[in-house]
């Protein structure tokens, strides 16, 4: 696509639509940093997004871009993507946002994202355009992110049991409300390093197929780093407190020494996933943590109910936001 057809002023519309959905994915999964440290009572509210918000923009420090590279160059193949779908996959993701949000429903902003791109490319020219790896490899982490945060916290929660036997239960408390405090700050370095990335992967999209950035750049221009960056942190501080109720209070009760191992199981799960360059969705991760930290104590401490309700808005996030997309791709085409 020729850059110079588009106006810079629809490309700068885009690029703060963009912006606005890094700042909603940090609002939305404020929940996923947050409601155990809360639910536990190691943080009052404010505290905790404050203190998950400075790790999201602390994370621009930590992680390797190579979330942004495999969202911006390796789920579409090259000379597909131009602004209208771009456009779509926002407006696909934005509008999938607030309704989960509105019906405090846990669902993944990540794979809202991806669902967008994959809804507005094959609205453009099918499924054919897309890059089977990439896209694969993203989905296959709908059930491996869970699943391993799952495994991590219930094996830390077992071996915390057994260290800490025949301790008594109020020095445990007070031990682990500290470690808390760590392993929250660990859980939203991984939440800033894997979400603000997949924004930037976009932004570096649409920079790319409008003749803004060169397909052959290495990195993305330094502003969209630090814009995506800011925004998914701003976003963090205004939290997305009916999500919060549900990840800290409905699924199970937690403990500080639960929250602690709940959110290192998560934390190692995003740590691992943004070194491999693969976009997973933080609120799968802690969900399955979370389960697997109530599991250890009996399977009737999880409210399987609630966890269930969580999975089947996992299992539609991705069509429901393609749909969407595809929708919004055709509308773009009408009023761009």
């Amino acid at each position: 696509m020729d850059g110079v057809q588009v106006s810079f002023w629809v490309v700068m519309l885009l690029v703060v639509l963009a912006i606005a959905f890094d700042f909603m994915n940090g609002f939305h999964d404020a929940a996923n940093s947050i409601a155990t440290v809360v639910s536990t009572g190691v943080l009052k509210p404010h505290q905790a997004v404050a203190f998950a918000a400075f790790f999201n923009f602390v994370a621009l420090f930590v992680f390797q871009l190579k979330v942004a590279a495999t969202v911006g160059k390796g789920i579409v193949m090259p000379g597909v993507v131009d602004h209208y779908v771009v456009f779509g996959a926002l407006i696909g993701a934005i509008a999938w946002n607030i309704v989960t949000w509105w019906y405090g429903i846990p669902s993944s902003s990540s794979h809202a994202l991806i669902g967008g791109i994959v809804g507005a490319v094959m609205a453009k020219s099918g499924a054919g355009s897309l890059v089977a790896a990439g896209v694969w490899k993203t989905v296959a982490f709908i059930l491996i992110s869970p699943l391993l945060g799952f495994t991590l916290a219930s094996l830390m929660m077992v071996a915390v049991a057994w260290l800490f036997r025949g301790t008594p239960p109020q020095r445990v408390d007070s031990t682990f409300r500290r470690l808390q405090l760590m392993s929250a700050g660990l859980y939203s370095l991984g939440h800033g390093g894997n979400d603000a990335q997949k924004t930037i992967g976009i932004i570096w999209m649409l920079l790319i197929a409008t003749g803004y950035a060169s397909a052959s750049d290495k990195f993305p221009p330094g502003w969209v780093i630090w814009c995506c960056y800011i925004a998914i942190a701003m976003g963090t501080m205004f939290g997305g407190w009916r999500i919060v109720k549900t990840m800290g209070q409905k699924i199970t009760k937690l403990k500080p020494v639960g929250g602690f191992c709940a959110e290192t199981g998560g934390a190692i799960t995003l740590f691992l996933a943004s070194g491999l360059g693969i976009p997973v969705s933080t609120t799968h991760t802690i969900t399955g943590a979370i389960v697997g930290v109530g599991s250890t104590r009996r399977a009737s401490a999880v409210r399987w109910g609630v966890a269930g309700n969580i999975v089947w808005a996992w299992i539609f996030t991705i069509p429901a936001s393609a749909l969407m997309a595809a929708l919004a791709y055709w509308v773009g085409r009408a009023v761009l």
